[in-house]
């Protein structure tokens, strides 16, 4: 099998003969792939620069880091014998404390060493200094010296290979690599319009490495020696997969739960999923659950009435959730969310109530799931607050509120509410999540939303501005629920596509767009029922009382909060409010209650716009 080279050791070997310095920044810490002696196998960055460099005669590397001093690698007999005659350095011991000034003197003498091809390389370079742009007099001094060093070394020829042919003829430098987090950790005139010093950014496995990978990890996964060649195969493909744009050693920490666990390579998805989210256990793959949903139409429909498409709708969605078979039309739907619905329609009619029923449903605790207010984060800096600031500003540190909230409660649904009121750059951030699944913060810490219930609600389309701006009402109670539907999802397209002129945030929403209808009479007064039983029901627990009325008293209660439903099941519980919870809360509280037991509202009556009740307690 031909390795894959990652680009960083490409250019390395490219520039060798042209460039003095390096510096290398982004994942030095993870894991790569190498051929060596015993074969192909995982090995940390420095044990990959060596086996690059020993190919070009290189006999060792010195690696300096501000903690434990100069060291030789590979620490063998012969290579600290060799760094110790030619640098001055006491390394039969281990490693040598040594001063900045100390390796100052280190580097000169090795960009003009011609008796043998080595390297310096200065680890956590990041931490030399506190700050990069408030050097210490030493630090500076340092600095300025590698500087000059960078523009004035040249490349040669070493003296054990000036007789030899080929390759190891050519002149190449004794190169100084310093390994950074972050370029910008060393001073910016560091590097600044030097050509000498060359920038090498180390970045995420890609999908054929991360493949050659699970290929030398898969004899680990129990059953994969006796698997079939197609079921090899799967697991390699599913493996890297699953990994997008997770590092190296990622993968091996994957193996060892997997290995923990007990996990075979039928079992990847949940051994990624586990590495991901810190949880084995998944509610999606309980045996109830299924159980759970066939049955649960006459259940939502008992919290979330009139509304029988839409909820047939729902359910549709999450059946196919909870089979796995999200995105099961493209090639490889990666780690989507389980779910995404997109409640719209007018305020008041049921969209919040079905998510929280959906929560319920699924994970047992309506309180699962996790709200945002879209109007919040109208603001272009709002976003830094929702998903986190970008590094180097105010509190990127601290990540952001769905981020933070999704790492918490990975199983979840998530509710973003009115989302035309979020600002269009905001949204361009649920690209990311609907189509990968997952979204990295400030801190550099990734939340996973592979687990998660996306839910979207909005008002769009109900009502619409005309020519001169003026705002009126598209749809009405009394319109049929086709038409409803019709002008809603229309209104909706015409938002995402020539409003924010980001249609492909609508086309990963896809069909998933549940519209709402209007509370009809009948439902309206399902509703109120609801709503008195309610009431009697914090009666009784707060004072003992049962709660009657007449059909002539409840009759005129309803007419007065069913007059107008254009605020649907929200408005008849405030026109409730004012109409019988008020004036029996004014009522009672000029009784003594204790000891009664029967409350019976015999009238209601309206003098001076004031209602007050007439009551009955024994």
């Amino acid at each position: 099998m031909t390795l894959p080279l990652p680009r960083w050791q490409l250019d390395l070997e490219r520039l060798l003969p042209i460039r003095s310095q390096f510096v290398i920044s982004g994942s030095i810490h993870d894991s790569f792939l190498a051929a060596t002696d015993s074969g192909a196998t995982l090995v940390p960055f420095i044990r990959a620069l060596w086996e690059s460099l020993k190919a070009r005669d290189y006999q060792f590397l010195l690696i300096y880091d501000p903690t434990d001093g100069v060291r030789v690698y590979p620490d063998e007999l012969a290579a600290r014998e060799s760094a110790e005659k030619l640098f001055d350095v006491k390394l039969k011991t281990g490693n040598q404390i040594v001063s900045l000034e100390t390796l100052t003197n280190i580097m000169k003498n090795l960009v003009s060493q011609r008796e043998a091809r080595c390297a310096l390389v200065i680890d956590f370079a990041s931490r030399l200094s506190r700050e990069a742009a408030h050097l210490s007099e030493a630090e500076y001094r340092f600095f300025i010296a590698a500087e000059k060093l960078a523009l004035t070394s040249s490349p040669i020829v070493t003296l054990n290979a000036a007789n030899r042919v080929g390759e190891h003829q050519r002149p190449l430098y004794n190169p100084v690599l310093w390994l950074v987090n972050r370029a910008q950790d060393l001073p910016t005139w560091y590097t600044l319009d030097n050509e000498r010093i060359a920038s090498l950014a180390i970045g995420k496995p890609d999908y054929e490495t991360r493949h050659a990978s699970a290929q030398q990890l898969a004899p680990l996964f129990a059953g994969y020696s006796v698997a079939s060649t197609a079921a090899q195969t799967q697991f390699l493909n599913r493996f890297a997969e699953g990994s997008e744009g997770m590092s190296l050693t990622a993968l091996s920490d994957i193996t060892e739960l997997a290995d923990r666990q007990l996990l075979g390579i039928s079992d990847i998805d949940d051994a990624v999923r586990c590495y991901q989210l810190g949880a084995l256990d998944n509610p999606w793959r309980k045996d109830y659950l299924r159980e759970k949903i066939r049955d649960a139409l006459p259940f939502i429909e008992e919290r979330v009435k009139g509304q029988h498409p839409a909820v047939v709708k729902t359910l549709d969605i999450l059946k196919r959730s909870v089979m796995g078979l999200t995105g099961a039309q493209a090639k490889s739907s990666g780690s989507r969310p389980r779910g995404v619905l997109f409640f719209a329609g007018p305020t008041g009619v049921g969209k919040t109530e079905l998510a929280k029923t959906l929560t319920q449903l699924v994970f047992g605790d309506e309180r699962a799931y996790l709200r945002f207010d879209m109007s919040e984060f109208a603001e272009q800096h709002s976003g830094a607050r929702l998903l986190g600031a970008p590094p180097g500003y105010v509190g990127f540190d601290a990540g952001g509120e769905l981020t933070n909230a999704v790492r918490e409660k990975p199983f979840s649904v998530v509710l973003f509410d009115e989302i035309e009121k979020a600002h269009p750059q905001i949204l361009d951030k649920f690209l990311q999540i609907l189509e990968d699944g997952r979204l990295t913060d400030g801190r550099g810490e990734t939340a996973y939303f592979s687990e998660t219930i996306l839910v979207f609600t909005s008002n769009l389309g109900v009502f619409v501005e005309d020519r001169q701006g003026v705002r009126q009402q598209q749809v009405k109670a009394d319109d049929p629920y086709e038409l409803v539907e019709t002008k809603i999802r229309s209104s909706i397209e015409d938002y995402f596509k020539f409003k924010l002129a980001r249609p492909e945030l609508l086309n990963r929403i896809g069909d998933n767009i549940v519209v709402f209808n209007f509370i009809t009479p009948d439902v309206a007064e399902r509703i109120f029922d609801g709503m008195l039983k309610n009431i009697a029901r914090r009666l009784y627990e707060q004072f003992k009382l049962q709660l009657s009325m007449p059909s002539t008293v409840r009759s005129a209660l309803l007419e007065r909060c069913v007059r107008d439903l254009s605020n649907g099941g929200r408005g008849i519980g405030n026109a409730l409010e004012a109409a019988f919870i008020n004036p029996l809360s004014r009522a009672l509280f000029e009784h003594d209650l204790d000891g009664r037991q029967r409350l019976v509202v015999s009238q209601l009556s309206e003098q001076d716009k004031v209602i007050e009740l007439t009551l009955e307690i024994s």
